[in-house]
């Protein structure tokens, strides 16, 4: 189990409605979170995180100064912000706010206004994305599985990768896209694959398809990330031969739950 708890969580709420900010302040001390900062705009939260370190962000989409998407984005451009969990509260639909949020690796994306309930469910996914359980494995230690991580957002690698090394995973590889991914797969033997579905050069679909037909190791476990909600191509996807498809964002609790089930 987790050690840290929602208790102990320090979070810094982003919101320039005083309404708002009392609502889900109210929220958190009820479920117990006392150390709550407050923000009100996005160089605030800045300039907040350069003096001290929260394990949760909570913002809203529209800031004075900038958008709650440009907020997380220039978080993960610095590297002591980049493994801070981020959760947006928003009632904003927009894909093109929407994405980069998805790809930056949010702990969560809930409606504006949120239930308290909702708010919980959340805190526990940025407690399981700060302190993952560790793998149970029976027939392989997390340590000796040898994973590639296959993505063209350095953001979303990271985020993969962070939450596989808290579950005790050591040997992992990186790639940008499929195609770089087929190099390592002729070179090596992996347990398991982790890949995104839009990339360049050669995209999930693509490369869950090499794998599979052209590969010297067709029976890998193959886990699909993606943001894509075109139902068709989704169909393709799982045509092609994906052992299993997550949306972003999603949780280290889900990842961990597939991975045992798949390697069992």
């Amino acid at each position: 189990m987790s050690q840290l708890s929602i208790q102990q969580l320090e979070v810094l709420l982003v919101e320039p409605s005083s309404t708002q900010h009392h609502i889900i302040d109210n929220y958190l001390t009820a479920l117990g979170t006392p150390g709550v900062h407050w923000a009100q705009d996005g160089a605030t939260a800045l300039e907040f995180m350069q003096n001290r370190i929260p394990d949760l962000v909570i913002s809203t989409m529209h800031l004075p100064d900038m958008t709650g998407t440009e907020l997380v984005l220039h978080m993960r451009e610095q590297e002591r912000l980049l493994d801070i969990a981020f959760m947006l509260i928003s009632s904003e639909t927009g894909i093109r706010y929407l994405e980069p949020l998805r790809q930056a690796g949010v702990v969560a994306m809930l409606p504006k206004p949120c239930s308290q309930d909702q708010l919980r469910a959340s805190l526990f996914a940025a407690l399981d994305f700060l302190e993952p359980e560790p793998l149970e494995l029976d027939n392989i230690a997390p340590e000796e599985m040898n994973v590639l991580i296959v993505d063209d957002s350095f953001t979303s690698r990271h985020i993969v990768r962070q939450m596989l090394e808290k579950m005790g995973v050591e040997k992992i590889c990186e790639a940008e896209n499929g195609k770089q991914a087929v190099d390592h797969i002729e070179q090596e033997f992996f347990d398991l694959i982790v890949t995104d579905y839009n990339m360049p050069e050669m995209d999930g679909e693509q490369l869950s398809q090499f794998i599979r037909k052209e590969s010297s190791q067709q029976s890998v476990p193959v886990l699909m990330v993606t943001s894509e909600t075109d139902k068709a191509r989704l169909a393709g996807v799982e045509k092609s031969g994906v052992s299993a498809i997550f949306d972003k964002p999603f949780n280290a609790d889900t990842l961990r739950t597939t991975i045992q089930r798949l390697l069992a």
